[in-house]
C-alpha cells in the first residue's frame, strides 16, 4: 500500500471529526508536527482531546489550536511557555490532565503495547493520586494509572523510506516513536524520504507497519528558549 501524500491537506483527509483524541509527538519545540498541527487548524475540527508533554507556544505548534479553541482538553506534562494555554486553564475554558512526564511517557506506550493500566510509585500521596486506585506492593505503595491511546497520532521524524520505516534525530525521539504505536492512525511529516532498503537497518527507530500515512515537510525549527552568555568585557 503506498503511504506517501502529496501534502498535508491529502495526509489529513477523512481522518478528523469533533470531539476525537490526537497525540501530538515532539519535546517543547524540537520533533512537533507542525505541519500536521496547522492542517488540524485549517481543517477547522474542534472540541479535541490533546495528549502532548507540552502545549507549544502562543502562536505556534499546538499555540495554534489553543488560540483559534479548537482543544478542549490537554493530557500534558508541561504547559509552562503558553500564556494563552493559562488564561484558558484558569477561565475555566480548558480541561487539563497532568501528569509526571515518565507517567505520560509510560501511558502512552502502554496503550500502544495494549496494557490496559500499571501500578508506579511516582504520585503516590499527591494530587496526581486523587481519585484512582492506590495498591500496595512489598510495602510500597503504587498508583494505578491507564495506558492511552488516540484516534490518530502526528507525529515528526527526520527520515523515513517509502514504507514507512522511521529514524528519529535526538531530542525528537523522546515522544513521537511511543505515539507513533498508540494511534489507531499514525501520519508522519519528515524531511527526507529515501528508497526501501537505504536506511540501516539496525538505525530505524520505528518499523514502517506503525505508519498509516507519510508526508515530506520543510520545518521552521523553531528555539523554544534562547539562552546565550554575556559578552565578557575586554
Amino acid at each position: 500500500m503506498r503511504k506517501i501524500y502529496a501534502d498535508v491537506t491529502s495526509a489529513l483527509e477523512g481522518l478528523t471529526f469533533d470531539g476525537m483524541t490526537v497525540m501530538s509527538g515532539g519535546f517543547g519545540l524540537c520533533g512537533i508536527p507542525e505541519n500536521l498541527i496547522a492542517g488540524l487548524k485549517a481543517s477547522g475540527v474542534k472540541g479535541l482531546t490533546v495528549i502532548s508533554n507540552n502545549a507549544g507556544v502562543d502562536g505556534f505548534g499546538l499555540g495554534q489550536l489553543l488560540e483559534t479553541k479548537q482543544i478542549a482538553k490537554m493530557i500534558s506534562s508541561y504547559v509552562g511557555e503558553n500564556k494563552e494555554f493559562e488564561r484558558q486553564y484558569l477561565a475555566g475554558e480548558l480541561q487539563l490532565e497532568f501528569n509526571p512526564q515518565g507517567t505520560l511517557a509510560e501511558r502512552i506506550r502502554a496503550g500502544g503495547a495494549g496494557i490496559p493500566a500499571f501500578f508506579t510509585a511516582t504520585g503516590v500521596g499527591t494530587l496526581v493520586a486523587e481519585g484512582k486506585e492506590v495498591r500496595n506492593f512489598d510495602g510500597r505503595d503504587y498508583v494505578m494509572e491507564t495506558g492511552l491511546v488516540a484516534d490518530l497520532a502526528i507525529i515528526k521524524a527526520w527520515k523515513a523510506d517509502e514504507r514507512g520505516n522511521l529514524v528519529f534525530r535526538k531530542t525528537a525521539r523522546n515522544f513521537n516513536p511511543m505515539m507513533a504505536t498508540a494511534g489507531k492512525v499514525t501520519v508522519v511529516e519528515v524531511e527526507e524520504i529515501v528508497p526501501v532498503g537505504s536506511l540501516d537497518p539496525d538505525h530505524i527507530h520505528t518499523p514502517g507497519v506503525y505508519v498509516d500515512r507519510l508526508i515530506q515537510t520543510v520545518s521552521e525549527k523553531r528555539i523554544e528558549q534562547r539562552t546565550v552568555r554575556q559578552k565578557e568585557a575586554v
